[in-house]
C-alpha cells in the first residue's frame, strides 16, 4: 500500500471515530428531572418493601423477573451490598428534603451498626459503612454516626498487612489465590480510613490508606493504564506474585467495573492527599477507559468487559458507567479547564444515555437502571438491575446538579 492510500485510510478512520463520538452525545440530560425520577422510584420501592424488615436489603431485579420490587438479601453476617440501599435513601432525602425518606434511611442504616465492631469479614465493610453511616453523617451531623464510622475504620484496618502494603480483600480466598489478595474494588474502601484519620481516628489510618494506594498503583496496572482485578502477593515477604481476574473475561482483559473502581478510587485518594502522583495516575487510567470505551461500545455505556470477543453483542454494564460518571464529575474539579470540560462532557454523555428509556426501568420495575452486569463468569446478575448501579447513578446526578446550581 502506498503512502497516500495509507494517509487516506488514516483520515477515514479518524473521521469515523469523530462521527462515532458525535453520535454518542445527542441525548439531552436534565439532572433535576432525572433526580425526580429516582425519588419517584424510591417511593415505589418502599411501598413494595412491605412488610418491611430493616436487615433485608435490596440487591437486584433479574432479567425475566416478573415482580416490580427488589430481590432482597439479609445483611447479616455481611452482605457486601447492604450499604447501598441506605445510601440511596440518604441521597433521595438530600434531593427532596422528605422527612419520611430520612426516617427510612435512619432505620436501614441503624440495622448495620453491629458490623462496625465485629471482626472484619472482608474489605467490603468499607463499602457498607461509607454508603450508610458516612452518607448519614454528611447530611445530619449525627455524632453517633461519626462514632460508628470511626469504630468501623479501626475494624477495617485490621485487614492491612504492613509487609505487603495493602489491605487483604478476601481472607477466605487466600488459599485459592496462593497468597494475600487485593482486588481493585478495595480502593473504594480507603475513603473510610482517610475520613477517619481526619475525624478523630489515628494518623496511622491515613498511612495505611496511602500505602495501599501506592502499592496498588505499582503492581495492579499494566503499562497502558488498564488494571488487573486481583493482585496476589506473598503473605510473608510482600512480593508481588501475579495479576489475575475474578470477575473479568480473562486475566489480561479490561473488566469495565474494575477499571471504574480504579478511576473512582484514585480520584478519591487525590481528594484526601493532593498528591500529584495520584492525579497523574488517575488521568492515565481514565483516558485508557475512555479510549477503550470509544473503540468497543456503540454508546457511552461499556460492555461488561471490553475484551469480550462478542463485541457489541456482549452484555453491557450500566453500573460501570454510573461509577465512572460520578468519578469524572469530581475529577473535573482537579484538572485544568480543557480536561475539566472534557471529563464533564463525558460524564454528562454517560448520564444522558443512562437516563434514556433504553437504560431506565421506568414503570416496569422500581429500580432506576437496567442492563448492569454483576459476576459474569459465575453467570450471576447478568443484564440485571443491581443496587450499586442505582447508588452511583443518583450520586453522579447529585454531583452534577450541585455544579449546575
Amino acid at each position: 500500500m502506498n503512502v497516500k492510500k495509507k494517509e487516506l485510510l488514516g483520515l477515514l478512520l479518524l473521521l469515523s471515530v469523530m462521527w462515532g463520538s458525535c453520535a454518542r452525545s445527542n441525548a439531552p440530560l436534565d439532572a433535576d428531572e432525572a433526580l425526580d425520577y429516582c425519588a419517584h422510584q424510591v417511593e415505589r420501592a418502599l411501598e413494595a418493601l412491605q412488610p418491611r424488615s430493616y436487615t433485608m436489603m435490596p440487591r437486584n431485579i433479574l432479567a425475566g423477573d416478573t415482580q416490580e420490587g427488589w430481590n432482597c438479601r439479609e445483611a447479616i453476617p455481611q452482605e457486601w451490598c447492604s450499604g447501598f440501599w441506605p445510601g440511596v435513601l440518604w441521597m433521595a432525602y438530600d434531593h427532596t428534603g422528605d422527612e419520611a425518606l430520612r426516617t427510612e434511611a435512619e432505620r436501614y442504616t441503624a440495622s448495620l451498626e453491629y458490623m462496625a465492631s465485629r471482626p472484619a469479614y472482608d474489605h467490603d465493610l468499607g463499602f457498607i459503612i461509607i454508603n450508610s453511616f458516612l452518607k448519614g453523617y454528611e447530611l445530619t451531623g449525627d455524632a453517633h454516626y461519626r462514632e460508628v464510622a470511626l469504630r468501623a475504620a479501626d475494624t477495617l484496618a485490621t485487614l492491612c498487612n504492613p509487609t505487603v502494603g495493602t489491605m487483604l480483600s478476601w481472607p477466605r480466598h487466600v488459599g485459592d489465590y496462593g497468597g494475600h489478595n487485593t482486588i481493585m474494588d478495595n480502593m473504594i474502601n480507603l475513603e473510610l480510613l482517610f475520613w477517619a484519620a481526619e475525624n478523630g481516628g489515628g494518623n496511622h489510618l491515613r498511612d495505611l490508606a496511602v500505602a495501599h494506594a501506592e502499592t496498588t498503583m505499582q503492581h495492579h496496572f499494566r503499562p497502558d493504564g488498564s488494571c488487573y482485578h486481583v493482585a496476589v502477593y506473598d503473605t510473608l515477604t510482600g512480593d508481588f506474585i501475579k495479576g489475575v481476574t475474578h470477575q473479568g473475561y480473562s486475566d489480561e482483559s479490561m473488566w469495565s467495573r474494575g477499571q471504574a473502581w480504579a478511576i473512582y478510587g484514585y480520584t478519591m485518594v487525590y481528594r484526601f492527599t493532593r498528591d500529584e502522583r495520584f492525579l497523574t495516575h488517575v488521568r492515565k487510567v481514565t483516558d485508557c477507559y475512555l479510549q477503550r470505551l470509544a473503540a468497543t461500545s456503540d454508546d457511552n455505556i461499556p460492555l461488561w468487559d471490553m475484551d469480550d470477543p462478542r463485541g457489541t453483542a456482549a452484555p453491557k454494564d450500566a453500573s460501570a458507567a454510573a461509577i465512572v460518571a460520578s468519578a469524572l464529575i469530581e475529577l473535573a474539579g482537579y484538572v485544568e479547564e480543557a480536561d475539566a470540560q472534557r471529563y464533564r462532557t463525558h460524564a454528562e454523555q454517560m448520564l444522558a444515555d443512562l437516563s434514556t428509556p433504553q437504560y431506565q426501568c421506568g414503570e416496569s420495575s422500581v429500580a432506576f437502571l437496567r442492563h448492569a452486569t454483576g459476576h459474569h463468569p459465575a453467570g450471576s446478575e447478568i443484564d440485571a438491575s443491581i443496587i450499586y448501579a442505582d447508588y452511583y447513578y443518583i450520586e453522579a446526578l447529585l454531583r452534577l446538579h450541585r455544579i449546575e446550581e
